[in-house]
């Protein structure tokens, strides 16, 4: 076949099917261009999930005729002035837009000068440019796209429900809306107002505006991500030059169970980045269960020349000249923004609390056909060692010391801590919860969940030092498992010892384990190889050296901790109190769950009613 040209039609539809996937990418298009020309109101209406009309009215600085007309040719635009790809400070910048979306359906441009006092219009249909002419509109741009893909019919079968399609474009428009709190935004679909976020920022200069310009954009997130995103995350504010990162991140035991509520935006430009979504999960490595997903909205800013973003169709993606460098700072600023949280962990929590024990009491209630329950008198802790003072088989309690008096809910000493974050001990139940007096309430505490990530702070302050004490075992014990569990536990050998446990292969089949780090004194040795050898297999070689370490840490952390079951004393309770006080991301374990619930007085008096 002759090689041959192809017509100026067929090259806009080609252009169209790289630019334009759905309405969504058409809304995000003329939304960016809105942006880009100054708009301080931008309102967009759909019909049809998009497919019969998607309409964008902006009050921006608009277009005069000459301008009206090249906006619709190929690669025409004003974003680069000096033809310089390195310093993009625009939204768009190659010209494709409105030639692409024209090719498919039928465009309709009403735009206005600011300052002029004659409006101007012009049509595409399937790629027919109409000639300009005099028009009747109001400052700024008002683009009406029709019909969409009605001039490439197979697109439309791809197309989804009414439903899904509105959905995509209203999350677009939340995207977009996030990093400008200065532009107010609307969404209509059909009869129905989806969005409608009012402008934030007023116009006022210095440091204040600088605090008007946080607040705004704290109420910006607030309207999209719920209030109790605000109320439940840290503040990210980092500078590592050139680079530097503002932006909000929850605490981690505020997660959901999709990703769809991490947002990154670099130079203003919404991003669905892996990588930069990478240092996120890195972030929270040992924070979070698999599976679930913490909420940010982090904000990027870079010198234009240090960040490339034409490398995808759609401008969804971005490179750094420092990719490295960027994602340090993005781990490394939410790490310390979570650590000064403290023990501080999600509010939703507490409401989560009174809602089952609402919902259980109900349940109770309308089973029991009116009967009784028999409460019975919770115990404090009972002794963890004989009457001889020898160890009763039971792990120890790293930290806390031992006593030999009678602990007993009568006996127990009430403590005068209630004024502390976390209150005094006041019972221990199931052998497993804590139950705290607070000056305002009361605190539920998860006995394992709490040392466990005391345990897991030790151990990586510990190995930041270098330092981590081991304790040989006087019978070094031998462990039987799989040939291909051996090879991995030979090949990651020299990883264990920096961390505290000495292991080296006894023969094809089995190991044996020399030394243990000290705080893991009186863990089940064998269990915790088990679980060891469960996590080599899974997290396999896509981690750095750093995660695996730290995986590592948190797994001998779990089995160093005090156990569920163990019945504590009232000081050991008060001690394991005060140590979460004082260590950062205690919170949450080291699987990302709770390690208390705090519920106020208030709160309680709800539940029965007295409110």
């Amino acid at each position: 076949m002759t090689i041959r040209r192809l017509p100026e039609g067929t090259i806009n539809r080609i252009a169209a099917g790289e630019v334009i996937e759905r309405p969504a990418s058409v809304v995000k298009e003329l939304v960016e261009n809105a942006i880009d020309a100054g708009s301080h109101q931008i309102n967009v209406h759909l019909v049809d999930g998009g497919r019969t009309l998607i309409r964008v009215a902006d009050d921006g600085k608009g277009m005069n005729a000459d301008e009206l007309a090249l906006a619709v040719e190929r690669h025409a635009t004003s974003k680069l002035p000096d033809d310089d790809l390195v310093n993009i400070q625009s939204l768009g910048f190659r010209g494709e837009a409105l030639p692409s979306i024209g090719a498919v359906s039928r465009l309709k441009i009403i735009s206005r000068a600011r300052g002029s006092n004659e409006a101007h219009e012009i049509r595409i249909e399937g790629g027919h440019v109409h000639d300009v002419r005099p028009a009747s509109g109001g400052d700024g741009t008002d683009i009406e796209v029709r019909d969409l893909f009605y001039a490439v019919p197979a697109r439309l079968k791809f197309l989804k429900a009414e439903r899904a399609e509105t959905g995509e474009v209203a999350a677009i428009m939340r995207r977009l809306a996030m990093a400008r709190p200065d532009i107010g935004f609307s969404l209509m679909s059909g009869e129905r107002q989806l969005i409608n976020l009012a402008k934030n920022a007023p116009d006022i200069e210095g440091q204040k505006k600088r605090l008007s310009d946080i607040e705004g954009q704290k109420k910006r997130l607030s309207d999209i991500m719920g209030a109790d995103f605000i109320e439940n995350s840290v503040p990210i504010d980092a500078v590592r030059e050139p680079f530097s990162i503002q932006g909000f991140a929850s605490l981690p035991t505020l997660n959901r169970s999709q990703s769809t509520m991490q947002f990154m935006f670099v130079n203003g430009r919404a991003v669905k980045d892996r990588t930069l979504l990478g240092a996120v999960r890195g972030a929270y490595s040992d924070f979070l269960m698999k599976q679930r997903f913490p909420m940010v909205a982090l904000f990027i800013t870079s010198p234009p020349e240090y960040v490339d973003v034409n490398v995808h169709p759609a401008k969804a993606e971005v490179r750094f000249r420092d990719q490295r460098s960027v994602n340090s700072m993005i781990i490394s600023s939410i790490r310390e923004a979570i650590g000064f949280a403290g023990h501080r962990t999600a509010s939703t929590n507490s409401e989560n609390t009174i809602n089952a024990f609402r919902n259980s009491v109900q349940g109770q209630y309308d089973g029991s056909h009116g009967k009784h329950f028999s409460p019975t008198r919770p115990r404090m802790g009972e002794h963890a060692f004989n009457e001889d003072g020898q160890n009763s088989g039971v792990q120890s309690f790293d930290g806390f010391a031992s006593t030999s008096a009678d602990t007993s809910a009568h006996n127990a000493p009430l403590s005068d801590d209630v004024d502390k974050p976390l209150g005094a001990a006041r019972a221990q139940f199931h052998e497993n919860y804590i139950l705290t007096q607070t000056k305002t309430g009361i605190v539920i505490v998860d006995q394992h969940a709490a040392h466990e990530r005391l345990v897991l702070e030790k151990l990586k302050a510990q190995r930041e030092a270098n330092a981590i004490a081991m304790q040989p075992l006087l019978v070094p014990e031998v462990i039987a498992m799989d040939a291909a569990s051996v090879e991995r536990f030979a090949g990651v050998a020299d990883e264990l010892a920096q961390a505290g446990l000495v292991l080296e292969p006894f023969g094809p089949d089995a190991i044996v384990v020399r030394e243990v780090p000290a705080l893991l004194a009186g863990a089940k040795i064998a269990n915790l190889i088990n679980d060891l050898s469960n996590d080599l297999d899974t997290i396999g070689e896509g981690l750095s050296l750093n995660e695996r370490f730290e995986h590592v840490l948190a797994t001998m952390a779990c089995h160093g901790s005090v156990r569920s079951g163990r019945r504590l004393k009232p000081e050991e309770m008060n001690a394991l109190l005060r140590g979460m006080e004082a260590t950062p991301f205690s919170g949450q374990c080291n699987h990302g769950r709770p390690t208390y619930v705090e519920l106020s007085l208030a709160d309680i008096e709800r539940l029965f009613s007295r409110r």
